[in-house]
């Protein structure tokens, strides 16, 4: 290995400094929403939960906050002594000697970091499917499956993955405002997958059905009818095949819009509490949050790449500062997209701040929708009450956690802003 990173600079201090101070954040976050577990059962989940139930539950967040806090601990370690062990500049030297051409340089480069990275997160996802969600009941996956689930990822991410990756490193290394041309390349393919993705790579995971004839299809054509939400078919996901967890979500554009239910759902809510949740997902449409939701990522997208150049312009001083901070003589593109990536992780986790501040607000939106298509806010809020209880939700979670990381508001304040909707 090249020798050990000796020269700091001030990119240096502030990128570790902001990384130990994410995780600080993180850490407080995790023992204050282990603080804020209440004691007893609020009153709002009295019929869903018991004192026992609210004890598992309490258990559960422990045994989750442990792992996280393990599994932070060790991707940070690791990362600061591969840093500044030189590793970054070792590699890129490493894979210079034995590929040819800039791109297949980057490729292999970004595939070593992959595949290091999810060798790290594998002890940790097999401990969390197999110990925690098995000893809590939640677990349905076997070996088997999740092997094949492991196998079906790496597949795609080369397949999808590298190609686009070839094609960034190409725009870098040969185009003119190459972040420009890189962003639109990116977001269309995004956009592409986004539509392909219901037909061609959902269906390699899960079993999609087409809900049978009855009276719970024609309720939710009815629905989807009375809220102008045009439905191209109804489908249950066979979600039991790896939890017992149960959830519901849209998939498609225009008018090619495609419900799909768990079978855990099904079979613990009523009729009328999926109509509710239904319901809350077609205001997500009738709102406008898709659209806005979709437009600020495509923006968001376009700021990053604009600043990815700026990471990689072999001229420009904020790149030599970046690449100086890690130890890498030669500024490249594909190093600089991971330098850019550790760089970005603490000014991301700001920027989720606010996008999840936003979410949380649309989440109050489409439980209002929910309630005004249905007629009642009780179903949804029944509904929503399950699955806190059925998942071990914390019912009454921290301030901080809330603020770092909830896209949806907690139980309790949907609850509340529910019961202020007026019924028809």
């Amino acid at each position: 290995m090249m020798g050990a990173m000796s020269d700091w600079n001030l990119m240096t201090v502030i990128i570790v400094v902001a990384l130990f101070v994410l995780w600080k954040l993180e850490f407080a976050a995790t023992l204050l929403n282990l603080k804020a577990f209440p004691t007893t059962v609020p009153d709002e989940l009295a019929d869903v939960m018991d004192a026992p139930k609210l004890e598992q539950a309490r258990a559960y967040l422990r045994v989750n906050a442990r792992l996280d806090v393990v599994h932070s601990c060790t991707s940070l370690g690791i990362l600061l002594v591969f840093w500044f062990a030189g590793g970054f500049g070792w590699l890129d030297a490493w894979t210079r000697a034995r590929a040819t051409g800039e791109v297949t340089t980057g490729l292999v480069f970004l595939a070593a970091l992959m595949s290091a990275t999810w060798l790290v997160g594998l002890p940790f996802s097999i401990y969390e499917t197999f110990v925690i969600e098995r000893k809590f009941g939640f677990n349905q996956t076997t070996p088997a499956t999740f092997i094949m689930d492991r196998v079906k990822a790496i597949l795609l991410a080369a397949g999808i993955g590298l190609p686009l990756a070839a094609a960034v490193l190409w725009i870098f290394a040969n185009v003119s405002h190459a972040w420009l041309w890189a962003w639109v390349v990116v977001t269309s393919f995004q956009l592409l997958l986004a539509w392909l993705a219901p037909s061609l790579i959902m269906p390699l995971f899960n079993k999609f059905t087409p809900m049978p004839d009855g009276d719970l299809k024609q309720e939710i054509e009815a629905l989807g009818a009375r809220c102008g939400f045009p439905l191209a078919g109804v489908f249950v996901m066979d979600g039991s095949k790896r939890s017992t967890k149960a959830n519901a979500f849209f998939t498609g554009f225009g008018k090619q819009k495609k419900i799909a239910l768990f079978d855990t759902l099904l079979e613990k809510c009523s009729t009328p509490e999926l109509l509710g949740v239904l319901a809350h997902e077609i205001g997500h449409f009738r709102r406008g949050h898709i659209k806005q939701r979709l437009a600020a990522g495509i923006l968001q997208t376009a700021a990053i790449f604009y600043l990815l150049g700026l990471a990689t312009d072999p001229h420009g001083h904020f790149a030599r500062l970046l690449f100086d901070a890690f130890g890498v003589p030669l500024i490249s593109p594909h190093v600089g997209l991971v330098l850019f990536s550790i760089l970005l992780e603490p000014v991301g986790k700001l920027l989720g701040v606010v996008l999840n501040a936003w979410s949380r607000r649309h989440e109050f939106e489409a439980d209002a929708y929910a309630a005004d298509a249905t007629g009642d806010s009780a179903p949804l809020a029944a509904a929503l009450k399950k699955m806190t209880a059925d998942h071990l939700s914390h019912p009454t979670p921290g301030a901080l956690r809330v603020w770092l990381d909830y896209s949806h508001p907690p139980l309790l304040q949907r609850l509340r802003a529910l019961e202020k909707t007026v019924r028809v």
